[in-house]
């Protein structure tokens, strides 16, 4: 390749072709490891596995200490987590649109906690727990409302606005007489979100401190039993542009002192403090690769057409909410440092909303080269419209050093309803699989 030296990716793009994602395993394994070291011993961290259910990446994130479980929100992500050994009894059930049949699958699954978003929500996991004479423990999640004393100013609001997620505080007195009257559930404690993606760690900090006095606040006001306190996640991590991973120097102690003195048992498990991350665990360790099938110039304006698109990469992107800033030149014959002019970079669907990137400066790239996009380790596949035009799902491969673990493609075929790998009984949907067999070019 002309100006540059032969990067890992090369023959990997060479065997896999693209659009490809190449996960890094032991990336995976160190973003755990720092972010169990800033929260507190004894801490849980919920993997929220919306981010990236891909089997090794869970697997990798669940680790043999006990200390990292599932959050699921579906019937398919229970399987995800199943399949990389994650333990149902300690698995998260969320969603705000959890139905009597899949609450019914996960119990049969061996599923036992549920956050709950409205009183509705914990109707029906009563009715299924008491179909099969079983208890489920439930947590309540509860929209709290901001104030000016509050925490976080930046990244992504998950409360304090009307929303589906979880009972909003101050109707949660009233709804309390009739959540204790529902049978086959156990009330058990309190699940807060309030932020995404905190701008910093003094931001982060402030916002679990507001969380945690909110949290005893209405433990102690409406006599709630708290046995799991789930404060939620806010660690940042980029997606789709250059960087790397907050860190958290401080947190563990601040979290400590805090915990100390508004719940004084909670070092011996009382109540057992729970924290989520999905992003924070995967973004870092994902690399994108696309390839250029066509450089178009006309009007004004350059558009870079990629074998990939929304289709491959939409989990912020398709959205309209965040769009990817940044290419790197990968096998491509322009140099590194070549310069660069804006281009818009748009996927191969049949539709205007096919845009990564506009007015990105990239070097002059050719057909048939590749570029990459950095820092796509969540959101990536399973967030993207993979069915839509129906072009084949991108590859994925595995990383442990320099050792591929897997290669593998999401198979997304129609099967008859009435087929063995159809809904079982149980009405649980067919979990997207990934073929065994290496995908070719």
């Amino acid at each position: 390749m002309t100006g540059r030296a032969p990067t890992p990716h090369d023959a990997l793009v060479e065997r896999y072709g693209t659009p490809l994602y190449v996960y890094d395993l032991d990336e995976v394994a160190a973003a755990r490891a720092e972010l169990l070291d800033a929260l507190p011993d004894g801490a849980v961290l919920y993997y929220a596995l919306k981010a990236n259910p891909h089997p090794d990446v869970a697997r990798t994130l669940r680790g043999d200490d006990g200390r990292c479980r599932a959050e699921i929100s579906s019937t398919g992500e229970l399987h995800a987590a199943l399949d990389a050994g994650f333990d149902p009894a300690h698995c998260l059930y969320t969603g705000p649109g959890k139905t009597t049949t899949e609450i019914g699958h996960a119990l049969d699954l061996g599923v036992r906690i549920f956050s709950t978003d409205s009183v509705g929500d914990v109707r029906r996991v009563g009715r299924a727990a008491a179909a099969r004479r079983v208890t489920a423990a439930c947590v309540l999640r509860v929209n709290a409302v901001n104030t000016d004393t509050g925490g976080a100013t930046t990244g992504i609001r998950m409360t304090g606005r009307p929303s589906q997620f979880g009972f909003d505080a101050e109707s949660l007195p009233d709804a309390l007489p009739e959540l204790r009257r529902v049978e086959g559930v156990r009330l058990t404690g309190l699940h807060f979100f309030p932020l995404s993606n905190a701008k910093d760690e003094e931001n982060l900090v402030a916002e679990f401190r507001h969380t945690v006095a909110a949290a005893v606040r209405l433990a102690d006001d409406l006599d709630l039993p708290l046995e799991l306190l789930d404060l939620g996640g806010g660690f940042a991590a980029p997606y789709g542009t250059p960087g790397t991973r907050d860190s958290y120097p401080a947190l563990r102690g601040e979290l400590e002192a805090m915990l100390d003195a508004a719940l004084p048992r909670w070092r011996t498990g009382s109540p057992v403090i729970a924290f989520e991350s999905g992003r924070y665990l995967t973004a870092c360790a994902g690399t994108l690769l696309l390839g250029v099938t066509n450089v178009k110039t006309g009007r004004g304006r350059t558009h870079v057409i990629l074998d990939g698109g929304i289709n491959v990469f939409g989990g912020m992107s398709g959205l309209g909410r965040l769009l990817p800033t940044h290419v790197e030149p990968a096998a491509t014959t322009a140099p590194a440092a070549a310069p660069t002019a804006p281009a818009r970079l748009v996927g191969p669907l049949c539709t205007p909303g096919d845009v990564l990137s506009r007015d990105l400066p990239v070097p002059a790239l050719r057909d048939d080269d590749v570029v990459t996009v950095p820092n796509t380790g969540a959101y990536g596949p399973t967030a993207s419209l993979l069915a839509f035009l129906g072009r084949p799902a991108p590859a994925e491969v595995a990383l442990r050093g320099p050792d591929i673990v897997s290669a593998t493609r999401i198979d997304y075929r129609r099967v008859p309803l009435e087929a063995a790998d159809a809904p079982d009984s149980a009405g649980a949907p067919v979990p997207a699989g990934r073929t065994a067999e290496e995908p070719t070019p």
